[in-house]
């Protein structure tokens, strides 16, 4: 295999890399709002919607935990799941550009 074949197959694990972030990144986004939307709406007693807000509760707090420590309480408002959004797409920006550096 010479280096050309080597350097294309880099190219394309690292484009690969590139769009594993970014869907990622927006998968992950998608999953916060739709926490967030969840805990707006009051849903009821089903065992699917339970399992649902159960997965996206364990899939969220950890996460924006991190930021609700950090962050004042602003009487009724969370900002915490914006704070933490921004975070993650400039984390997903900075990982592609650093991906994009080698490719």
């Amino acid at each position: 295999m010479g280096t050309e074949a080597s350097l294309t197959m880099l190219c394309s694990g690292i484009s690969t890399a590139i769009q594993l972030v970014s869907v990622s990144v927006y998968v992950y986004s998608l999953i916060i709002f739709l926490y967030i939307l969840s805990s707006w709406v009051p849903l009821p007693y089903n065992r699917n919607l339970n399992w649902l807000r159960r997965f996206l509760f364990d899939a969220c707090d950890p996460y924006l935990r991190l930021f609700r420590r950090v962050l004042p309480p602003l009487g009724a408002f969370d900002l915490s799941p914006i704070i933490a959004v921004i975070a993650l797409v400039a984390f997903g920006y900075v990982v592609n550009t650093i991906l994009a550096q080698f490719g």
